[in-house]
């Protein structure tokens, strides 16, 4: 079967398709601009989220020193009312001190192994100050008398007599 066409409908529809070609390429355009976009968008949230992530890193480690700092300023801040209270205790034990001294001519140091232990206002104080702490109450030797020249460091409890110098000497 033949089918017949107009002219005027031959033109109207090569008119048609060729407006439908244009309109196809002009959506085929926009397709990929918008498919372009869509990466680009893509490839901007992935960026994002990666600076998030390593933004939450830094965030949790920040807090983590922050957290180490502020345990450390409290343990600081201890430590000073520690000091502050040995030091108030010290000025206690000076006052005692100068208050028994300006009294008294000497005094009777305490020394374990050499070192330091205490200060006492009687031989007696010193010897029961050293009992307490484990020395044996038999076990003391006048110094000067033979064979109580050794060194402090080899001698486990020494009393030392020590004259105070006063203020108005």
């Amino acid at each position: 079967m033949i089918a017949i066409v107009r002219t005027r409908t031959l033109h109207a529809l090569r008119a048609a398709h060729t407006e439908a070609t244009r309109e196809l390429a002009t959506w085929i355009g926009d397709a990929v601009q918008r498919r372009q976009d869509a990466r680009r968008a893509t490839d901007s949230a992935i960026r994002a989220e990666t600076a998030l992530e390593d933004l939450r890193a830094q965030h949790a480690a920040l807090t983590a020193d922050a957290a180490r700092d502020a345990g450390e300023l409290e343990t600081l801040r201890a430590q000073q009312l520690l000091d502050t209270e040995d030091r108030a205790a010290l000025r206690l034990l000076l006052r005692t001190s100068r208050k028994t001294i300006s009294e008294q001519q000497r005094v009777f140091v305490l020394l374990r192994r050499g070192a330091f232990h205490s200060v006492h206002g009687t031989r007696e104080a010193a010897e029961k100050a050293a009992e307490r702490d484990g020395a044996h109450p038999e076990g003391w030797l006048t110094q000067g008398s033979p064979g109580t020249d050794c060194p402090a460091t080899d001698v486990l409890w020494r009393i030392q007599p020590a004259d105070i110098g006063t203020g108005s000497q």
